[in-house]
């Protein structure tokens, strides 16, 4: 894992980054904590920790149980893509890139320059990890490293993330303040985990740091860099929308299941617009077809949009294991270069809704007397519960998803309040 989902989940699942401790959270050992503590700081020096570091950082800290509930409870893997995709790359998001590509034109032409991927991609990236800076995430990373590193699953991968958290404070590069990010560890601009900071963050503005938090070039390039170690090709389309034949099987489809464009255009593929591959791709160019939603399509919708992807769509995949993830990232780079969203409908006849519908949402369950709190486009339980309330009502499925259809269901009864 190279980054940990931020404002990719929060969009998705309409949680806020830092959940508050509730009945159902667990409580943790005090003496276990302890115990843990001591022993993990010999192995914390040994790796480069000094003992005052893990004094003044580690040893006054309180386990957060909160972050336990969130480590099997990714997003990508659970909502559907098109509730997904609504959140991600949506108008304002494009809107607000394609000012930010303006605002640091120069810089990203320099970042292209030095590790050959391009300003529109490396935005996106900036746009879904954390929504261009405006959400970092509020988990202190020591203290829900150190709770992962000493419960729960995972507990050696988390005291890798938190030693190298430690040391990135000791060296100075980023302040221990600023050490806050996601539930599982990433932060800053891009939203990096430690360790791959430690591999690959950047000083790119030249003031002898490597700070993602503080330095949108520094975060920039070294958004870049990790690219282009995960074998970014400079100049090579991510991925093509396709037409694909209604009875195309997809018994063997999936990003890794690769073969030459030629190939593909020979078993009947064309782009979405009707034209062939050869505008895009080279003949020999390995491609993968993968249909995101035709696992839950539902019936008689078709299998919704189709898509060949190349080695740059692996290199997305690969800052955040997911290929919704991997297409948001890709979609919101075509829409901020100018180009139209999919061709192909998604198989639902209830879409997800953008952050402005969210708020309109939000607004309306409010007007109908729900408590629901702050209206900011992000759905955690006060207002899912409403949802639920107001589906019940309806006569809808009370699943507390919020979609079009309990959208336009509640409009007529905001225009009577």
């Amino acid at each position: 894992m190279a980054t940990a989902c931020l404002w990719a989940c929060c969009v998705a699942s309409g949680a806020l980054a830092q959940t508050p401790t509730t009945a159902s959270t667990p409580r943790l050992n005090e003496a276990d904590w302890t115990a843990c503590l001591q022993r993990l700081q010999a192995p914390a020096q040994q790796s480069g920790v000094s003992v005052q570091t893990w004094q003044s950082l580690v040893s006054p800290l309180a386990p957060d149980a909160s972050v336990l509930e969130k480590l099997d409870n990714q997003p990508e893997f659970k909502t559907p893509i098109w509730d997904y995709l609504a959140g991600l790359v949506d108008e304002e998001r494009i809107a607000q890139g394609q000012q930010l590509l303006k605002e640091h034109q120069s810089t990203l032409a320099r970042v292209q320059q030095a590790y050959g991927v391009d300003a529109a991609t490396v935005v996106a990236v900036w746009g879904v990890e954390s929504n261009f800076g405006q959400s970092f995430g509020r988990y202190p990373l020591v203290q829900a490293l150190g709770t992962l590193s000493c419960f729960g699953r995972r507990q050696a991968f988390f005291q890798k993330e938190l030693f190298a958290t430690l040391r990135i404070a000791q060296g100075g590069h980023v302040a221990p303040e600023d050490l806050v990010g996601s539930w599982a560890g990433a932060f800053g601009h891009t939203q990096f985990m430690p360790t791959t900071y430690e591999r690959l963050a950047v000083d790119f503005d030249g003031d002898g740091k490597r700070n993602l938090t503080r330095s949108i070039p520094d975060a920039l390039a070294s958004t870049a860099h990790f690219l282009q170690k995960a074998s970014w090709q400079s100049g090579l389309a991510w991925g093509v929308e396709v037409a694909l034949p209604a009875s195309y099987p997809l018994q063997h489809t999936g990003r890794q299941q690769k073969k030459p464009a030629s190939a593909w255009a020979e078993s009947g593929l064309r782009l979405a617009n009707g034209s062939p591959l050869t505008q895009v791709f080279a003949p020999s160019t390995p491609l993968g077809l993968i249909v995101p939603a035709a696992a839950i399509a539902q019936a008689g919708l078709g299998r919704g949009p189709a898509f060949l992807v190349s080695r740059n769509f692996d290199a997305l995949y690969s800052y955040n294991a997911a290929e919704s993830y991997g297409l948001a990232i890709a979609h919101l780079s075509d829409r901020l270069r100018g180009m139209e969203p999919f061709a192909s409908a998604w198989p639902t006849n209830d879409l997800g809704l953008s952050r402005q519908q969210r708020r309109e949402l939000q607004t309306l369950l409010t007007l109908r007397g729900h408590e629901i709190g702050a209206i900011d486009g992000m759905l955690g339980e006060k207002s899912r519960a409403a949802i639920r309330a107001e589906q019940t009502r309806l006569g809808q499925p009370s699943t507390g998803r919020a979609g079009q259809l309990l959208l336009k269901a509640l409009q007529p009864d905001s225009a009577k309040q």
